[in-house]
């Protein structure tokens, strides 16, 4: 406003009065307002480029407090040093919080190593260094001084994928259980992997899997080796005389001991044929394709098992239905072995239904979260909590005529695709065996 009334005054001597020396003056006191003016504007925008370029460089150190520029300017002092302050806040928590997560990762027992695309290591943990006996490493290839190849393994991992690799370190052998999980930072793509040794515990599992197959074969051979000696000491005894020592003569046997002594052979007879079966079931457990991946519908599945069972179901008055969400889910698998599974868990539910009035069993299809879930449900009596870890297991049965071989089979079927089979189920309710791809 005193500018513009100097400028007005000036004016005025100049048009209407002879006043030149008080015009020059005059004119000299603009000039110096406008220079004072520009200042001041000029000092708004240093500070405003000072603060930026304070949060540019991530420099909250400074600070503004200059004085006897007015009221605004502290205001404006105060609102630049309140945002610093909350920015300086930040960066400090920040930094808590990233230490936090490092010592959190160096503490853990699980070896990770987090790389770029091109192998470039970003960060490790103390955990992997004493797994791979390495103190130092900058790519991922330095890992192919441990193994040849594993490099190439690590970088060809799709996120969420599991993988077991074995290697030997130092002279020991390693059974290490591979997570991969991707992530971008920066724009760039990370991949993270972490390693655990699992050597011990496939080897208490290994060996508890033995014991327990062992149990259950010396049980099975035991039931059809004893009446075989026991039939052949029998008919050893009725052939033979063996009283006088070193004097072995044929019994003169009649028609009744002929009758007795045809029997106990066939009797040995149809107990070492039932042990050849044993034996055939056994290495056929062993000797399973391996898939055929095709893509197809879940409803192929569906309507196969009700075309070969449902006569069966109808037999018992079994209440079957199926719901497949949505109509057309596909699933990627071999259709043949698939189809061996689910009958086997339809036979096993048709078992456990078939003296109930209200017989029912249902099947579903979904998709969750990506993956394809196939459930198998029956409202018969339950399995026992006590036989729940043990029905997964060769040969064990609960049934008086079953052989113990259906769900072994199931899940070896699905572990051959990679997926998986669990169950669900209380006594007195029912059963559901779920299947997951």
């Amino acid at each position: 406003m005193i500018l513009i009334a100097s400028v007005l005054l000036l004016v005025y001597l100049i048009y209407n009065t002879h006043y030149s020396v008080s015009a020059f003056i005059l004119s000299l006191l603009i000039f110096y307002q406008i220079y004072a003016l520009v200042l001041y504007v000029e000092q708004t925008n240093k500070k405003l480029s000072g603060f930026l370029n304070s949060i540019k460089h991530a420099d909250f150190s400074c600070s503004f407090s200059e004085k006897g520029l007015g009221k605004s300017f502290e205001e404006l002092n105060n609102a630049f040093n309140e945002v610093i302050d909350e920015f300086r806040k930040y960066r400090s928590e920040k930094e808590e919080h990233l230490n936090y997560l490092l010592t959190v990762i160096q503490h853990i027992s699980i070896g990770i190593i987090a790389f770029t695309g091109d192998g470039k290591i970003d960060q490790y943990n103390q955990s992997i260094t004493k797994l791979f006996k390495i103190k130092y490493f900058k790519n991922i290839y330095d890992l192919d001084a441990i193994s040849d190849g594993l490099a190439e393994k690590l970088l060809n991992l799709r996120a969420g994928e599991n993988i077991l690799i074995k290697v030997f370190v130092d002279d020991e052998l390693l059974q290490l259980a591979v997570h991969a999980t991707q992530f971008r930072m920066r724009g760039e793509q990370y991949t993270l992997i972490s390693f655990q040794n699992i050597h011990n515990e496939l080897e208490e599992k290994e060996i508890e899997s033995w014991q327990k197959l062992i149990r259950v074969l010396t049980h099975e051979i035991m039931n059809s080796i004893t009446p075989i000696s026991s039939l052949a000491s029998t008919v050893r005894g009725m052939l033979l005389d063996e009283s006088i020592e070193g004097n072995v003569k044929m019994h003169v046997l009649d028609a009744e001991d002929v009758e007795s002594v045809q029997s106990a052979l066939s009797t040995v007879e149809k107990r070492s044929q039932g042990l050849l079966n044993f034996v055939e079931i056994y290495r056929n457990l062993t000797r399973i394709p391996k898939p055929n991946f095709r893509y197809f519908r879940v409803s192929q599945l569906f309507e196969n098992a009700e075309q070969l069972l449902g006569t069966k179901m109808d037999g018992y008055k079994i209440q079957f239905d199926y719901i497949i969400k949505p109509t057309e889910l596909m699933v990627t698998a071999d259709p043949d072995l698939i189809d061996q599974v689910i009958i086997n868990l339809l036979l096993n539910a048709i078992d456990a239904v078939s003296n109930k009035d209200d017989a029912k069993i249902k099947m579903t299809a979904r998709e969750i979260n990506g993956r394809v879930k196939i459930e198998v449900k029956d409202n018969g009596h339950g399995i026992k909590p006590d036989i729940m870890d043990k029905i997964f297991m060769p040969f064990f049965t609960s049934k008086k005529h079953g052989s113990g071989i259906g769900l072994s089979l199931s899940r070896q079927i699905m572990h051959l695709h990679k997926s998986s089979i669990s169950v669900r189920s209380k006594p007195g309710e029912g059963t559901a065996f779920i299947l997951t791809f």
